[in-house]
């Protein structure tokens, strides 16, 4: 009896996630920079339960004295960006759009339980000096001569930054704290796992410090869906998105990161690198699943929405948002 067209397609669609797949193996880059010194991913947090997430890692001083004085349009990656200046003369990143509320609670979700994060606000309403009357990217958040709405700005980490790293290819692979970012990426739902987004900084006592860099693209849905809106900082996506599909006696596997709409294959860099990421949330320690969650269980609820009232989301959000982490903290702590 010969195949229906049906079964037909299927076989074809079959076979060409597996070469993909066996591209995507093949894919993954090794470290770009190089590994001498000592790696560090994490540190300890200390008392978690005192933790300021309402300021974060930056606490109450290093909060942006406004105005800020415009520098530089930032050209670089997808976001509308620019560089500003304070009224102390500290130098910010400000960035614009879908990513910059989500950015500020992911980082300082990270921060609390001990990893190395960068410094930054939500701004609403940021008030701009020398501000160009048409900006390349980001034109739709003027809201007033010199004022730019729904604002994250990033202050400027210290020490030397010496390259970037790779999620399958780096010395910290096997840790229990690389396991345990593994586990936070997937819990945020920050599925753009690019090398760019993440980097390593050098200190003057040879210390290599290990972070992501750029963590916007969370509390929406697991992977990359066909639009922004849907991808990123979306309360229903994240709310109906599945978190942990399969629990052996040594492993967890987490619904990170989904596989790209299948019609991206077209754009088959992209499909190939997305392909390739599902490792990262697959095959994690269960031991160090745990280790993440007993870390996260000593947030309060107060703090949990401190980190979304930091974000600029209304009181309706930060409720809807902070049960929706509280559940996926509890679904760790049941491992």
């Amino acid at each position: 009896m010969k195949p229906t067209a049906q079964v037909r397609f299927r076989v074809s669609v079959s076979v060409v996630v597996a070469v993909l797949l066996s591209l995507a193996s093949s894919a993954a880059r090794p470290a770009l920079a190089a590994t001498s010194g000592s790696a560090v991913i994490w540190s300890d947090p200390g008392d978690i339960r005192s933790k300021d997430l309402f300021n974060g890692p930056g606490r109450e001083e290093h909060r942006p004295a406004l105005p800020v004085k415009f520098l530089k349009e930032d050209n670089s990656g997808h976001n509308s960006k620019f560089d500003v200046e304070d009224a102390n003369g500290t130098k910010w990143k400000a960035k614009l759009g879908i990513e910059a509320s989500p950015e500020v609670v992911a980082t300082r979700l990270l921060w609390a339980i001990g990893y190395f994060t960068n410094e930054n606000y939500f701004v609403s309403d940021l008030p701009v000096k020398d501000l160009p009357g048409h900006l390349h990217r980001g034109q739709g958040y003027l809201i007033a001569p010199g004022h730019v709405e729904k604002v994250r700005l990033q202050r400027h980490l210290e020490g030397q930054k010496s390259g970037q790293w790779n999620w399958q290819h780096n010395p910290l692979v096997g840790s229990r704290e690389y396991n345990g970012l593994r586990v936070m990426m997937a819990l945020i739902a920050n599925w753009d796992l690019k090398d760019e987004n993440n980097a390593i900084f050098d200190e003057k006592d040879g210390t290599r410090r290990y972070l992501v860099t750029d963590v916007g693209t969370a509390f929406g849905a697991s992977g990359d869906r066909w639009t922004e809106v849907q991808s990123k900082n979306n309360l229903k996506a994240y709310q109906s998105s599945k978190f942990i599909t399969k629990v052996t006696p040594k492993y967890v596997n987490f619904s990170f990161p989904r596989f790209p709409p299948f019609l991206y294959v077209f754009d088959l860099p992209h499909f190939v690198h997305q392909v390739s990421l599902r490792s990262v949330g697959n095959r994690v320690p269960r031991e160090d699943a745990k280790w993440v969650g007993s870390l996260l269980a000593k947030l309060s609820d107060k703090q949990i929405k401190d980190a979304f009232r930091a974000g600029g989301y209304s009181p309706e959000q930060v409720e809807a948002y902070s049960k929706a982490v509280q559940k996926r903290i509890a679904e760790l702590n049941l491992l």
